[in-house]
Parts: C-alpha cells; structure tokens; sequence
C-alpha cells in the first residue's frame, strides 16, 4: 500500500503553481529585480577616466558594475580606438548598451560619426544629454522631430535614440511641460531616458510619469536628491528622498526597463571611486 505522504502525479504537477500562488506579490517583483543589470554613468568617475580611460573601466568592472556609459568625450575617438575599448569592455565582461551626447554628435551633420563609434562598441541607444536653450514650446517641438528624424536613421541598423531629461523639461511652458512635449511629439521607439534626480528636485512624480509612457523607459538614471541643508545632489544613490523601491516596481511592471545606470555626479576628484562603491553598496541593500 502506498503512503499517504506521497504526492500523486497530478499533485506533483500542480505543485509550482500552487506555491507561486502562496507567494506575495511583493517577494515575486524582488525575484524579478535581480535579473536587470545595474550599470554606472561614467560622468560619476570623470576625472578619473580622463586621466585613464582602461583602468577605471577596469576598476568599475571589479566593483561589480554590469553596464558602462559613456558620456560626450567618446565622440573625439578614432574608429580605432573605439575598437580597443570594445575589446576592453568584451575582456571584462560589461557592456555598453547606450551613450550620452550633447555637441556635434547631435547635429544632423555630426550624428553619423555617433552611430559608426556607437556601432563599434556596441550601444544600441544613441541618447541627446540635454537640450540648448529653448524659450517656446516650438523649440521643443522642433526637438522633438529631430529625434524622430535619427530615429529613422537608426531604426534599419536596429538601434534608436532618446532624450535625458534634466529640472527644465518638467517646468511649465506656455501651459505645458517640455518632457511631455518630447513624448508626444516623438515615436515610442525614442527612448526617454530617466534622470530621476532632476525629476524629484523639481517636485514632479516619477512613478506617474513612468506609467504614463510604457515600454519606453529603457534605462534610468538613478541619480539621487536630498532636500535640506548640504544634501542636494551630494547625497548617494540610496541616501536621498527618491522613492526608489516604487520606481523599481514601476519601470519594471510597465516602464520597459533594459538596464539601470548609477549617477552620482557631485564627488570630489580623488572621491569618486569611494562613492561609486558607495551607491552600489546601497544599491545591493535595496535590491536585496
């Protein structure tokens, strides 16, 4: 006679669902977080990746950095020496999936060198880092269709680009907020990368602008803000007044996230190793 305590096949198949049944919604969105890779903005170690570029990539890559990001000074490489960071980045396991561009490499007649040394290291997303000044909604627009006009250059090489939101876009306008101006008047393949800092500082909310554009928040700039005295944008990635864990939740129920990147954009030279170890320390601790 069988015992009593074995399962049958049936319930033996059931099983999995049953326990994932049992399991808070909650504990299940933590399992789901671990799997998106956690990158740094190189803007956090500048001074120290202009004075060498392959030892701070090295040195982030053994913090435990998955992602890199270049920001503007990528665009004076070679193809040449494009090929010797890809080579870098392929020897210790980090990727590159997007860049930050202001200058010439945003111009119609300038972006095809950003697409060639994008291509190179392989990015995917060649995102503008800010917009010049614009004194009407009209010149907002009009960046919106050149970002749509590169995203149609991008689309056949199966890449796109996107726009890095900093405090202006979520000021009023003539009526209107410039970031939902960008939005509106771009495809949805154009990426809205998000500085979340910015966001907060200026008092708007990042989790009602997450769900407002779905599939495309495609990487975050967890950049942090602390209102008070001596806080601001010194403050670590975790240390200030983001609501992190909800944005977490949003940009990966609906936002469409791809990869986050840690910014932390106030160190002083000779600090910004300590403080890029700093917030992935923290970032371990709220992941966890």
């Amino acid at each position: 006679m069988a015992s009593s305590n074995l399962l049958s096949r049936r319930d033996f198949l059931a099983f999995p669902a049953i326990a994932a049944a049992a399991i808070p919604l909650a504990s299940l969105a933590q399992t789901a977080r671990k799997n998106v890779p956690v990158g740094l903005e190189l803007y956090s170690v500048r001074t120290e990746l202009m004075n060498d570029l392959a030892g701070t990539v090295t040195k982030v890559a053994k913090m435990g950095y998955e992602v890199v990001e270049f920001y503007a000074p990528y665009y004076d490489w070679t193809p040449a020496q494009a090929r010797d960071v890809r080579k870098l980045l392929d020897d210790l396991g980090v990727k590159c999936h997007s860049t930050h561009n202001s200058g010439a490499a945003v111009t119609p007649e300038g972006f095809g060198k950003a697409i060639e040394l994008n291509q190179i290291i392989g990015s995917k997303y060649v995102i503008q880092a800010s917009q010049p000044p614009a004194r009407t909604i009209g010149d907002w627009k009009a960046l919106g269709d050149k970002l749509t006009s590169f995203a149609e250059r991008l689309r056949p090489l199966g890449m796109a680009t996107g726009y890095h939101n900093h405090q202006v876009e979520w000021r009023l306008l003539d009526g209107q907020r410039p970031m939902d101006v960008i939005a509106a008047s771009t495809p949805k393949d154009v990426v809205l990368q998000f500085d979340v800092g910015t966001c907060v500082e200026v008092g708007a909310d990042p989790i009602a602008w997450i769900n407002a554009n779905p599939g495309r928040i495609k990487s975050v700039h967890c950049k942090d803000w602390g209102a008070g005295q001596g806080r601001g944008y010194s403050v670590a990635f975790g240390d200030g007044d983001a609501p992190w864990l909800k944005i977490f939740d949003a940009v990966e129920a609906a936002g469409g996230i791809e990869y986050y990147l840690i910014e932390q954009e106030i160190s002083a030279p000779g600090q910004q190793f300590a403080m890029a170890e700093r917030c992935l320390a923290n970032w371990k601790k709220l992941r966890s």
